[in-house]
């Protein structure tokens, strides 16, 4: 083939790679979203997904980000960590994401950290969560420990009693959380009954009921994660145990709505935000919510996060006056928020929010009634005063094993 022929071939080779090649069409903005669309955490990742896409259709509708539309890249993390770390690779290398929006539980956010860290990229992590952990890639728009375990503790061992039992899912975060209540109940002058553990999406609860029972227990913390919380209170029912006071730190207005187990007198839950708050700006995201994905849907508290995180990064990339990833984490640091939950801001120390801290009280139709209001915001604290740093970090490191 003479040399003319050879170059003709090259450039229509060219031609017909380089749109499989190229990065995606960059006058719009790209929303990598990573959450647990089916397997064992299906119903929370759905959550925060239409979460995310709330944000960013409301976003677009303003006329997106300096003229730029936001554009939703889907990933499916089938609740397994390590298939969590594949797709966020993925979504990075691949699709070009310009922010990822990831995980529900900790152990996935543990699994893809040390991948956007390596490239130095940007995600927002948006479920309360036991702390430990701050990274310059990462905002964390859920409630710190301090935010959620701490107060809910306090408050339960003061108006419930000190006779404590603990209960939760087998993974990092119910783990580090029971540890921290202990180091609570104990300075409080309180005692734990029994602490005990079950696979996440297990549903063999009938044992650790009659444990309680036998304990009669003032309180039971529960940090159980997912629909094993079904299980959970069936057998706490089936236990004759209908009236027994348990404090949640994972069942929001969702898992009420289709569980009427857990509608019932004595149930508190933990967290910054509930459907139910007063206020301008929350009966404008409600309704949002409920325009788009229908009037019997809920909101709750991670899905508030994941859409005040989708805000703040717009706010950070119109700040900047660019979607480059060392300009929008810099400018992130100065974003404050009206969110439906309060005036939201992140704290340049932590790359966590400022939350307030309330509790509620399940009604018998679903909800919750709001027993306690903090009233202001707290500085998040990733890693709690009652032990070290080094002494939390190596507790991490025996509940991931």
């Amino acid at each position: 083939m003479r040399p003319p022929a050879l170059a003709r071939c090259l450039v229509l080779l060219l031609v017909i790679l380089l749109p499989a090649c190229s990065p995606p069409d960059r006058q719009r903005l790209r929303i990598g979203v990573l959450y647990d669309l089916s397997g064992s955490m299906e119903g929370g990742g759905r959550t925060l997904r239409d979460a995310v896409r709330l944000a960013m259709e409301e976003i677009n509708a303003a006329g997106g980000v300096q003229g730029r539309l936001l554009e939703l890249v889907p990933g499916d993390t089938h609740s397994r960590a390590a298939t969590a770390a594949i797709e966020a690779e993925r979504l990075i290398t691949r699709e070009h994401v310009d922010v990822l929006f990831a995980c529900w539980t900790s152990a996935c956010r543990k699994a893809v950290l040390p991948v956007v860290e390596k490239h130095q990229h940007l995600m927002v992590y948006a479920l309360q969560y036991e702390g430990l952990e701050q990274s310059p890639y990462l905002l964390y728009t859920g409630s710190t420990a301090n935010q959620q375990i701490v107060p809910g503790t306090r408050w339960a061992l003061d108006r419930l009693g000190r006779r404590v039992f603990l209960v939760g899912s087998d993974y990092v975060f119910p783990r580090v959380a029971n540890r921290l209540i202990a180091d609570l109940t104990a300075a409080g002058g309180g005692v734990i009954l029994g602490e005990r553990y079950r696979p996440l999406g297990d549903g063999g609860f009938d044992g650790i009921a009659r444990e309680i029972r036998e304990a009669h227990p003032d309180v039971v913390f529960n940090t159980i994660n997912g629909p094993s919380n079904q299980a959970f209170f069936r057998a706490l029912n089936a236990a004759g145990m209908g009236d027994q006071a348990v404090v949640s730190f994972s069942v929001g207005e969702p898992e009420l709505k289709t569980l009427p187990e857990l509608r019932r007198r004595r149930h508190y839950a933990v967290w910054s935000y509930f459907q139910s708050l007063p206020g301008a700006a929350n009966r404008r995201f409600v309704q949002a919510w409920q325009r788009r994905y229908g009037g019997d849907k809920v909101t709750c508290d991670p899905g508030e996060a994941a859409y005040v995180g989708v805000k703040l990064w717009a706010q950070a990339v119109a700040a900047a006056g660019t979607a480059d990833m060392d300009v929008v984490r810099l400018m992130l640091q100065k974003q404050t928020l009206n969110a439906p939950s309060g005036v939201l801001a992140v704290d340049s120390a932590t790359g966590h929010l400022w939350k307030s801290a309330r509790i509620g009280e399940a009604r018998p139709r679903g909800g919750f009634d709001i027993v306690f209001d903090l009233g202001e915001p707290l500085r998040p604290t990733p890693f709690p005063v009652t032990r070290s740093k080094a002494e939390w970090l190596s507790i991490v490191d025996l509940a991931g094993k």
